[in-house]
């Protein structure tokens, strides 16, 4: 039989996905990627196509091995890695979803989120499950589909629906689909649903009652790095085991070779994610932060982080580009940014959302301020990087608050990474040394690395460590007083953006 010298990982992110074949050093030997469409029925609302999504990842798959110049005969296991809260709704009948895919960042369940929390307010659960009751989440996604889409309720009392984050969505297909694909989902993503107990790592019952969501919807939850069943006889990967999953900012933390408490990782992706190993300690944040399980390894307990969770960042970018037209690409904000010296007074806070931790606001928008005369696009250019470093210090320090632990140093990942304005300013916002590993596609990487893992491929969360190694580091340059000035003036361009949404809105 062929050696099987590779790992091979499904990342499924919000505006594409990839497979990436890894080999033992960690390193990336081929890839394929495809973009897959934004829906925006309404104000608020944001979609995928679940089918499309699905189509994307087996064509992502051919493309790498086809690229690597290998079959599966050579992959030792599969991992998956995914955007977490993004929520898919399926008829086991058929496998088609009752609707589209409904993303992290669509807002629609707001006013069930209020409803949800009654008098106790969005806090209602958080003790069990580490989350305020936000838009963000899927349990009130779950419900809103049941009591909205014709027909889905009594399907669903019937047993003939199923729901999961968009790994579970995967699986069920890669492992049979109606012909008796696996319903599972690893205990990360199972943390992103508001329906999971944090320390008994189990569905809370009385939770998914308040929901009102049948428990014969909610997938078998299990260990980030274990069995998840192997893809079906047919098709390119036909027999090969999957045994490591996680959700997308877990699996960068695994990636990122973050196993000690106190280690931290932000994730400059869509939005950023900033997450801090707390061990196998469940720490319940004071200061708008959520607890999450990190991942777990078969047979061991789990290992718990804090997340602030930013909405927008890369995406901003993309915005300058594609509903401004300030910029023809992405990779030229860095030029533009950097050809004035500052923000000119102007700071940009993308509130396009609402506004994620630490402040959990669902009825923010974005808003641009300090503007005068002097305000260039170039300006624009440098207030929208800046607004990602200025996010990032504001979970930081709430970060520090609960855990009482000082970071000593940020290690950093995701796409805009490359932009070495914008890491030498986040730096100078939090005062530590900003870190890029030689390779920053850590989330998929840390789905591989799991995966490994689990098939022996990898010894452990040690041999990880050994593979993991520094490519670039910033330290802080500007003057302490004057990052305080400038991140004193973005507090009160929050501010601003608060209380714009009400009922006439």
């Amino acid at each position: 039989m062929t050696d099987r010298k590779y790992v091979l990982s499904i990342d499924q992110g919000t505006t594409s996905t990839r497979a990436i074949v890894f080999d033992h050093a960690g390193h990336a030997v081929a890839a394929g990627q495809a973009e897959h469409q934004q829906l925006f029925p309404r104000p608020g609302w944001v979609e995928h196509d679940p089918m499309e999504i699905w189509t994307n990842t087996i064509q992502c798959v051919a493309l790498a091995l086809t690229r690597a110049r290998i079959t599966h005969l050579h992959v030792a296991a599969i991992g998956i890695t995914n955007q977490r809260e993004t929520t898919v709704v399926w008829d086991v009948r058929t496998g088609q979803p009752v609707t589209n895919a409904i993303v992290w960042q669509d807002t629609r369940t707001a006013e069930l989120c209020r409803e949800l929390g009654g008098d106790e307010g969005a806090d209602r659960w958080k003790d069990r499950v580490g989350l305020p009751l936000a838009t963000y989440f899927a349990g009130p996604k779950v419900r809103w589909v049941l009591d909205n889409v014709e027909g889905a309720r009594a399907d669903a009392e019937a047993g003939h629906l199923r729901m999961g984050t968009i790994d579970s969505w995967l699986i069920w297909n890669l492992t049979g689909g109606p012909n008796g694909g696996l319903h599972v989902t690893d205990v990360t993503n199972a943390s992103r649903t508001m329906l999971m107990d944090l320390r008994t790592l189990e569905w809370d019952q009385e939770i998914a009652r308040a929901m009102d969501i049948p428990r014969s919807m909610l997938p078998e939850i299990r260990p980030s790095v274990g069995d998840f069943g192997t893809v079906g006889s047919t098709g390119l990967l036909g027999g090969r085991p999957i045994t490591g999953v996680l959700g997308d900012q877990q699996a960068a933390l695994f990636g990122q070779a973050c196993f000690t408490p106190g280690m931290a990782k932000n994730t400059y992706g869509t939005g950023c994610f900033v997450l801090t190993n707390t061990g196998d300690e469940v720490i319940e944040s004071k200061s708008g932060l959520v607890s999450t399980v990190g991942y777990q390894l078969a047979g061991e307990p789990a290992v718990y982080a804090l997340e602030g969770s930013i909405a927008v960042a890369g995406s901003l970018i993309q915005w300058l580009r594609d509903n401004l037209g300030l910029i023809a690409s992405a990779p030229e904000v860095e030029e533009l940014a950097a050809s004035v010296e500052d923000n000119g007074g102007a700071y940009i806070v993308p509130a396009f959302s609402g506004l994620f931790a630490p402040h959990w606001r669902d009825d923010a928008r974005g808003v641009i301020a300090g503007l005068t005369r002097y305000v260039t696009k170039a300006h624009l250019a440098r207030a929208a990087l800046e607004a990602s470093a200025y996010q990032t210090r504001d979970v930081l320090d709430a970060m520090q608050s609960d855990s009482g632990r000082p970071i000593s140093e940020l290690r950093v990942d995701g796409g805009m990474t490359a932009n070495e304005l914008l890491m030498q300013f986040q730096a100078d916002q939090l005062g530590i040394d900003v870190i890029r590993p030689t390779v920053i596609e850590t989330t998929a990487l840390g789905a591989a690395y799991a995966a490994g893992v689990g098939v022996g491929f990898w010894s452990g969360t040690d041999e990880v460590t050994g593979n993991w190694s520094e490519e670039l580091r910033w330290s802080a340059a500007m003057d302490r007083a004057e990052a305080d000035r400038l991140h004193r003036n973005w507090t009160k361009a929050v501010e601003r953006t608060m209380g714009w949404v009400d009922g006439d809105t």
